[in-house]
């Protein structure tokens, strides 16, 4: 009796948990408005404006790699027709994406569209249709559908309202809140940009200034204020010349152009050269050095004095310490260029920051010069280093161009091989074993080479399985992608692999209680698994076999679903119990290539809309039961359909991915121990 009860408060609180959970849980961030403009008697321009919400991302027309594209249909009609196709009237941002492993389009805040028509009927008509599109942030990402009517009339017509500016006619419901992608990867520039401004001063030409610095602002007699009040300047001026160049970059490098340099072979190429040219440069293959006409004139303005002093101080440091810091500035610009137009500004704000403290410090506290190390050869041993560094990077534009015109020169085992050698050559070099003609003579190494020395080659051999497809995935956003690798050992081993699920033994020619997968041969799982793609067939195989369901409402063009696999699935434990514990049902609601038969087509309960493609019905399941449209969504069911722990949403927490899994699992055969009287009621 104790047990029947318990059975009934725990069936009672997750039934009150699965409820509270999917309230609000709709997401729609695009506003859209619609307008018609006359372009003569009988062509009109109709336009779609799309205002998206701060972290989301809506998807170019034209974006055939990764996320689903957004897609107009226009009801036909004998009254007018279509001029052209639509098109764009904002440029989409396109930059590689290293979740889908490759280009991607889209907007981040705005995006307008125009389509002309042609009426061919003087009388007044209303244009309908719908518009599909995906949009995703860092947590989620949701397919949508947006019906729109808007009434064209021309000259003379009457009849009809102009509907000039009508908002669509969607549900708005508030995202759970999710962290701000944008600000992230600015703070992330910035704390990059920062962290060049510091080694930078270890370079050769920019730390023997320290000292001369220090001395400017030491001689004569000054008030300890205006020296304060000098040496702060100094600083702010530092700051203010290199950000000044981030903003004239930005204005070279807009948006506009920032798409060409994020794609095309020759702006990628370009910046491969550049930054070769910098590693031979920092190897001592030559020297540069800017004209000196440049530095005695700034020389000149230092000696004056006067408030003007300190700037000319700060432009005379910038000058002299471009030639080894020119490489690290231009790797940060060419960094930033292919992002938004405010990133050149916060790359060098936050490099200028780190360049200029040290300087202003020691300016304001001059007797901290006493205990700082003697330049020397350690700065040459600095710069060999950052050319190393240089090489590695470098090898990512020219990575950019090979992927994007399939060229096949980096595979992704070719590059990691690059970058295997570069780095065990660096490993030696700091141990010694390597030198350049201005190195000088290594009796001992210091504790600090030797800790270099453990991490370069401790990554050198982190990098050496990638050579037989281990996934790397802390420099998934650096690799080639994995379809480039020949030689893929963990796909062989799961091929010949004899741990197969039932579905697994059908396609093997055993026999097995469950009827082959359904659209199996246009839809896959990752690591091997085995599942089917149709709701209903899933439950009967779940049924058969006596086992709970795991749902996975996914899509091609979900980003974070791609995530979720690659860091939570490829987990042993996950892929055990995803193996051998459930039966599953991925559900991928952007498919549209799929077209069901008209015996399989369903009429939404939540829109009222006819379903005739897999996408559509399946995105209509999940709203219409789940009350949610965001993936990846995740569901764990008895095979009568019925829930049996509230879903889960996207998350990162391996650990919290098997406690889901587990309790389902202890759920499901909890119930089987039930009297059959009180499954009943």
């Amino acid at each position: 009796m104790r047990s029947i009860v318990k059975a009934i408060i725990t069936t009672s609180l997750l039934v009150l948990a699965s409820s509270y959970s999917t309230k609000a849980q709709l997401v729609d961030p695009v506003r859209w408005f619609f307008s018609v403009e006359q372009v003569n008697d009988s062509v009109f321009d109709l336009r779609f404006e799309a205002e998206i919400e701060s972290t989301w991302h809506l998807y170019a027309l034209d974006n055939p790699n990764g996320p689903i594209p957004i897609s107009f249909s226009f009801e036909p009609s004998d009254h007018y027709i279509l001029k052209d196709s639509i098109r764009e009237l904002n440029t989409p941002v396109e930059e590689h994406d290293p979740m889908f492993e490759a280009i991607v389009k889209y907007f981040s805040t705005e995006a307008s569209y125009s389509q002309q028509i042609q009426l061919l009927t003087k009388d007044a008509q209303v244009i309908t249709g719908t518009i599909d599109y995906q949009v995703c942030d860092d947590q989620v990402c949701s397919m949508l559908s947006t019906d729109f009517e808007l009434s064209v009339v021309p000259p003379g017509s009457t009849g009809l309202e102009v509907n000039e500016t009508a908002s669509a006619e969607q549900s708005n419901v508030s995202a759970e809140p999710t962290v701000n992608l944008s600000t992230k990867s600015l703070m992330g520039l910035f704390l990059i940009a920062f962290l060049a401004g510091l080694i930078a001063l270890l370079t050769p030409c920019v730390f023997p200034m320290i000292p001369m610095t220090v001395t400017f602002f030491m001689h004569g007699q000054k008030s300890r204020k205006r020296s304060l009040m000098e040496a702060l300047f100094f600083g702010i001026s530092i700051i203010a010349i290199y950000t000044i160049i981030g903003t004239l970059v930005a204005i070279i490098f807009g948006p506009g152009i920032a798409n060409f340099l994020s794609t095309h072979w020759i702006p990628n190429v370009f910046f491969f050269l550049i930054f070769m040219f910098f590693a031979a440069w920092f190897f001592g293959m030559f020297e540069i050095n800017l004209p000196s006409w440049m530095i005695s004139k700034s020389d000149e303005r230092v000696d004056k004095g006067g408030i003007g002093g300190p700037f000319f101080m700060a432009f005379t440091l910038v000058l002299v310490s471009f030639s080894c810091a020119g490489p690290i500035v231009g790797t940060i610009l060419v960094q930033s260029a292919g992002g938004a137009v405010i990133e050149p500004i916060i790359g060098m704000l936050g490099f200028s920051l780190a360049f200029a403290l040290p300087f202003t410090l020691f300016a304001i506290f001059p007797s901290w010069l006493k205990s700082m190390p003697k330049s020397g050869g350690w700065l040459n041993s600095v710069k060999v280093v950052l050319g190393f560094l240089e090489l590695a990077l470098g090898l990512k534009f020219l990575s950019i161009a090979d992927q994007t015109y399939h060229w096949g020169l980096l595979d992704r085992e070719v590059f990691l091989a690059f970058w295997i050698v570069i780095f065990t050559l660096m490993g030696f070099y700091i141990l010694g074993k390597i030198k350049f003609k201005h190195d000088n003579e290594i009796s001992h190494i210091g504790v600090p080479r030797l800790i270099l020395a453990i991490i370069t080659f401790a990554f050198v051999v982190y990098l050496i399985p990638g050579m037989v497809g281990a996934p790397l995935k802390a420099l998934s956003g650096y690799m080639p992608p994995m379809s480039s690798h020949d030689f893929d050992l963990h796909r062989l081993i799961r091929e010949e692999s004899g741990s197969l699920t039932p579905a697994a033994s059908y396609h093997n020619g055993l026999e097995a209680p469950c009827d082959k997968p359904k659209y199996g041969d246009q839809l896959h799982l990752p690591f091997g698994l085995e599942g089917y793609f149709d709701y209903e067939q899933g439950l009967d195989c779940a049924k058969k076999l006596n086992k709970p369901v795991f749902i996975d409402f996914t899509g091609h063009g979900c980003v974070n679903c791609r995530e979720m696999e690659a860091r939570v699935w490829s987990d042993p434990r996950v892929l055990k119990r995803l193996r051998e514990d459930y039966v599953i049902i991925a559900l991928y609601i952007d498919d549209k290539k799929i077209h069901l038969p008209e015996s399989e087509w369903v009429t939404s309960t939540y829109d009222g809309k006819v379903k005739k493609t897999l996408g559509k019905k399946n995105q209509d399941f999940q709203i219409s039961r789940f009350n949610q449209n965001t993936q990846p969504l995740y569901a764990l069911l008895n095979p009568d359909g019925e829930l049996l722990v509230p879903t889960r949403s996207y998350n990162l927490d391996i650990e919290d991915f098997i406690d889901f899994l587990d309790s389902g699992l202890e759920a499901y055969q909890e119930s089987q121990e039930r009297p059959s009287w009180l499954i009943e009621q």
